[in-house]
């Protein structure tokens, strides 16, 4: 990019000289192709060719780029900037081709935290809804490092983003919709980071680890029995009390899922905390009829899971049905048609309000008077 910023006032001012219909068109001169084309590229940027840059400068040693002053802060804008160029998921893929992938997987071990959170960050951006990227990553084994930062970085920052990289959202991880990476997971104790994730004090990576568990018991249901022996159940009990919403809601769906797990009995895989369950969706409940009208809407969902857990456990439906708490009134009506009214063909709207005229009139209705010459006998 130009130093000084584009100068949108020239091209704005040469365009409009060049365009106004005020005079004929005229082929443009050597001198004014040259002047536009060298504007325009000015403002242009090669990515594939920043992206090399890029991958030069994290290919070199880290020693040798503090000698030439180029400091962590550095490191990270230039992550930053790559981060915006994978966001495409074609330039994702060239990542790989230029050499870039490996030498980013290699920040993921960098002694600096804030370094290590944002190459944790970037591998995100390249996995998200891209199977090729996420088989790229896997056979350049950038999962190995993603689970040792999940599960025992120092840094709460770089646990949290290494664990949105391996499972960020719904088809868009390393392992969701991925058995080799769920194996893998597996393998490397990754229930037992998950259980270390959610008794940890911040919100957003327990919500973030209760979330996998949620997935990973409705992809395969004898995950329960390990859940169950690792004590994941009581903690998320104890979340299923929490202040941040999105942690209760977290927590009750993954408790949905070992309710409905059939090898655990006739309360399904929470076993001994049936009791514990039972007082605290009472608690919910309770806690759900004081809200305000408006705390009512924002919590539908948890009003759902507590009654879908009530009854998958108890067989009977919850006291949220009785005191008509379950569906608010108005909360399953399609939204108002706002558009068509404005937006209504005039013929149908004059169809529409005709509709209930089905009596012919009883008024004789008069010969149309016609203008013009009396036509020859």
């Amino acid at each position: 990019m130009a130093k000084d910023g584009p100068n949108w006032d020239g091209l704005l001012k040469w365009s409009i000289a060049n365009s106004d219909g005020t005079r004929p068109t005229h082929n443009l001169s050597e001198e004014d192709k040259r002047w536009f084309m060298e504007a325009m590229q000015s403002q242009t940027v090669d990515v594939i060719k920043r992206m090399k840059e890029i991958t030069m400068v994290m290919q070199t040693p880290e020693q040798v780029l503090e000698a030439q002053g180029v400091t962590a802060a550095d490191i990270e804008d230039m992550l930053d900037e790559l981060q915006e160029h994978v966001e495409s998921i074609d330039m994702a893929n060239d990542l790989h081709s230029i050499g870039g992938l490996v030498p980013l997987l290699g920040y993921l071990k960098n002694s600096h935290a804030n370094i290590r959170a944002k190459a944790a960050e970037v591998v995100s951006t390249i996995v998200q809804n891209n199977p090729r990227s996420q088989q790229l990553v896997m056979e350049a084994n950038g999962l190995e490092p993603l689970l040792s930062n999940f599960a025992s970085d120092p840094d709460v920052t770089v646990r949290t983003k290494a664990l949105g990289a391996i499972s960020c959202g719904y088809n868009c991880s390393l392992i969701r919709y991925n058995k080799p990476g769920i194996a893998a997971f597996r393998l490397a104790n990754g229930y037992a980071a998950l259980r270390d994730a959610v008794g940890a004090d911040s919100a957003r990576f327990q919500r973030k680890a209760l979330n996998l568990i949620q997935y990973l018991l409705h992809e395969n249901h004898s995950d329960c029995n390990v859940v169950n022996e690792l004590g994941l159940p009581r903690v998320m009990l104890h979340l299923a009390s929490s202040e941040d919403a999105e942690v209760r809601e977290a927590a009750l769906r993954g408790l949905l899922e070992l309710a409905r797990d059939k090898t655990g009995g006739s309360n399904g895989g929470l076993g001994e905390e049936d009791e514990k369950l039972k007082q605290i969706l009472e608690e919910r409940i309770k806690g759900i009829s004081l809200m305000s009208p408006e705390d009512l809407g924002a919590a539908r969902e948890e009003r759902q899971l507590v009654d879908c857990l009530w009854s998958t456990c108890y067989k009977e439906p919850s006291s949220l049905r009785e005191k008509g708490l379950l569906s608010l009134p108005g909360e399953d009506d399609p939204p108002p048609d706002v558009a068509s009214k404005h937006f209504e063909p005039p013929l149908r709207g004059w169809a529409a309000n005709h509709t209930g005229d089905s009596k012919p009139s009883v008024k004789k209705q008069e010969a149309p008077l016609l203008l013009g010459p009396i036509p020859p006998n």
